[in-house]
């Protein structure tokens, strides 16, 4: 469980390494990362995790990157990235909501256009009947 991590363990700061140390209540465990790069980003989303959920005892992140805890995460990137993605999506669903009630005004308008023409050749055709 989450709440059972006490410690997260980089190891050394200074070297792009991937192996780290997770201490949980009752149990040491050593790990080792396909990369250092995805260590880095475990920690960032470890980090960002046990910030965000744990509100009483949150684990100590001991010998790892600044870069880790900074505000320049991975994190942060992806969220910039996603919320400019939304924010071009809302934009583009805006123009299509003006470009379709644009549409649909044209609509009634030939619509409108239509009956009247029919009323009229209805009225032409009755008159030349009799």
């Amino acid at each position: 469980m989450l709440e059972q991590l006490r410690q997260v363990n980089g190891i050394d700061p200074n070297r792009d390494s991937a192996e780290f140390d997770l201490l949980f209540e009752n149990t040491f465990d050593q790990w080792v990362a396909s990369t250092a790069s995805e260590k880095c980003t475990f920690f960032q989303i470890l980090h960002h995790t046990c910030q965000r959920y744990l509100t009483d005892r949150k684990p100590e992140f001991i010998n790892c990157q600044s870069k880790i805890m900074g505000g320049n995460s991975i994190l942060h990137s992806a969220a910039d990235s996603v919320t400019s993605a939304v924010q071009k999506a809302s934009q583009a669903l805006n123009e299509r909501g003006e470009r379709l009630g644009r549409a649909e005004e044209k609509t009634e308008d030939m619509k409108n256009s239509a009956q009247q023409f029919a009323e009229t050749a209805h009225k032409l055709a009755m008159k030349h009947k009799c």
